[in-house]
């Protein structure tokens, strides 16, 4: 079954540029599964998929205007980010035999590209099969990073007999050496937005070791470690705890084709999700800043791990490592990388209430 899709518009800026919201929606009644993405930042408003009862609940954290999308930006709900994902060390990288400066955001850190990174611009959309494909070009320069970066990322849905999926495809080109890394900041918890702590969500990864950090979320010297015998021990599912803002290793590394590399699971519900990803790192973030102050789509309030990030992406500060997978792109090349988040019931246990 095709999936449909439809445009509206979400508000207009302080500028007088116009959002646009697109639904995507496969399936039909209460099995379907329905996305909304906004043009603004590329932001996943919202995920609806069914509980083991049928009942559809919206998933992600987010907010219903585009006002408060604007104010809060730093949170990231939903968000497309780039140039750079997660963490570059002194908001600055060498690449042949130059060093770019970055704009700090993080401390003296460059964070997520910087202050007006991908998820505080508006994007061009236009409606492929099954989705929609958003399209920009990063100037050459833009909070500091070099060459004209032309992306284009694709959000789609398939739907099976056993649930949806949520398809992201990136690909970018550039015409000058640069630093490339994507992902989607998409806080979920499978309870349903407003429900609490999502702690207490079963996580399994693919992952037999993962990247220590130091207190500003920068990598330790050294290799990466192995996760046995710490909480960063996830190869068989438990509750996520926390707090966590960790990149893990994914086994397997860069791949051609999504691999599962993760499931997640909250038994309340009996909601599922398979990540499957091309990438070689997943950072876990358990949103451990939200204090309450900021009130989401559901009415109530955001507290501390109100909702789980689980963001494919190459490793943090990989600029200035040659022994973590390379994140330069240079003319001529393309940057490809696919995640699929795959929705899904389990039935209760026997016994449960």
């Amino acid at each position: 079954m095709k999936t449909q899709v439809s445009r509206e518009p979400f508000g207009m800026l302080d500028d007088g540029t116009g959002v646009d919201r697109w639904t995507l929606e496969a399936g039909t009644g209460p099995d379907a599964l329905r996305v909304r993405v906004l043009t603004y930042g590329g932001i996943v408003q919202t995920v609806e998929a069914p509980d083991r009862d049928g009942r559809s609940g919206q998933l992600a954290l987010g907010f219903r205007d585009l006002a408060s999308y604007v104010a809060h930006g730093g949170s990231h709900f939903g968000a497309l980010v780039g140039r750079y994902a997660n963490r570059i060390a002194g908001a600055a990288f060498p690449l042949d035999g130059r060093t770019y400066p970055l704009t700090a955001n993080d401390g003296r850190n460059s964070l997520h590209g910087g202050p007006r990174n991908f998820s505080r611009v508006v994007w061009d959309a236009r409606q492929i099969e099954n989705g929609v494909e958003l399209h920009r070009v990063s100037p050459d320069g833009e909070e500091g990073f070099p060459g004209n970066l032309d992306v284009r990322v694709s959000y789609t849905l398939s739907s099976g007999p056993h649930g949806g999926a949520l398809h992201l495809s990136y690909d970018a080109h550039t015409d000058a050496p640069t630093v490339v890394n994507l992902t989607n900041h998409t806080y979920l918890h499978l309870g349903g937005d407003g429900s609490g702590s999502a702690t207490g969500h079963e996580l399994r990864l693919a992952a037999s070791r993962y990247t220590p950090v130091d207190d500003s979320g920068i990598p330790l010297p050294g290799a990466p470690a192995e996760v046995a015998g710490t909480r960063f021990d996830f190869r068989t599912a438990r509750a996520v705890g926390g707090p966590y803002d960790h990149n893990f290793v994914l086994d397997g590394g860069v791949s051609t084709t999504p691999r599962p590399v993760a499931e997640l699971y909250d038994p309340a519900s009996g909601r599922a999700l398979e990540l499957a990803t091309t990438q070689p790192g997943l950072q876990l973030y358990t949103a451990d800043h939200l204090d309450g102050s900021l009130t989401g789509f559901s009415g109530l309030p955001y507290g501390p791990a109100a909702g789980l990030a689980l963001e494919t992406q190459h490793f943090p500060d990989s600029p200035h490592r040659p022994d973590y997978p390379s994140t330069v792109l240079r003319p001529g090349e393309v940057y490809h990388s696919e995640t699929v988040y795959r929705f899904s019931v389990r039935p209760g246990e026997a016994g449960a209430a």
